[in-house]
């Protein structure tokens, strides 16, 4: 996990960021330029290097449970308010930010490693692009890499995190493009729409066209926006 601190007065937001790459890498343009985009809005940033193919469920969901009670227990040493930490993820990264968001436990409040004893849940969620679901509209290759080739049907659907949410599951911002060939945008419609059933706060665009794992977008025609939306969306949660 890379620190990409701000300096301000008084206590900062922090956002773990997870880069995609279909649980088989990690893709370097949908870490650093995000993690200083954050810093530009006032946000502590940490780019997660969870472990990938062969490393298989539940070993990327532990780094990232991990990251978020690491951060939260070093809160005051890094000047970061502990109730503000939030979840950034791009594709197979979203999958693992939505997994976090939607899998996460209290702490162990026994466990003699204080960073156990922290909360796993995201205070917000940044979706981009994600996968969502390894149902109908999955991505074939995320599937394999963190499941198997032949996974178990009940962690398929465990692992199809708009059948996770409920009304504890923190607000999201998602957005997607509505011809990704790679990632279907009802990945993002499925979580949305969960969501909605739940009464949980998000914010959804879709644009209509743009290719899968254009990051921070800044030269595409319609997505370039994409940043602008999410930091007043970032504001609204306090965050920015």
């Amino acid at each position: 996990m890379t620190l990409y601190p701000v300096t301000r007065e008084g206590l900062s937001s922090a956002v773990i960021v997870c880069p995609g790459g279909g649980y088989s890498r990690r893709a370097a343009h949908e870490g650093e330029p995000i993690a200083k985009w954050l810093n530009g809005l006032g946000i502590s940033a940490f780019v997660l290097n969870y472990r990938v193919a062969p490393y298989e469920y539940p070993v990327p969901l532990q780094d990232t449970q991990r990251a978020i009670r690491t951060v939260r227990q070093n809160a005051e040493e890094w000047h970061i308010d502990p109730n503000r930490i939030g979840i950034l993820g791009f594709s197979a990264g979203g999958h693992l930010a939505s997994t976090a968001g939607t899998h996460y436990d209290a702490g162990d409040q026994e466990s003699v490693d204080p960073i156990e004893r922290q909360s796993s849940r995201p205070d917000v969620m940044v979706l981009c692009y994600p996968v969502i679901t390894f149902g109908e509209y999955g991505h074939v290759g995320s599937k394999h890499n963190l499941l198997g080739e032949t996974p178990d049907v009940k962690l398929v659907s465990l692992l199809s995190n708009d059948k996770q949410v409920t009304s504890d599951t923190p607000p999201t911002f998602l957005w997607h493009t509505a011809d990704d060939a790679a990632v279907p945008v009802e990945n993002s419609l499925l979580f949305a729409g969960a969501l909605s059933r739940h009464k949980v706060p998000f914010d959804l665009h879709v644009f209509e066209s743009g290719r899968h794992g254009i990051g921070i977008a800044s030269d595409h025609a319609e997505a370039y926006i994409w940043p602008e939306l999410c930091a007043k969306w970032l504001k609204k949660q306090h965050f920015a």
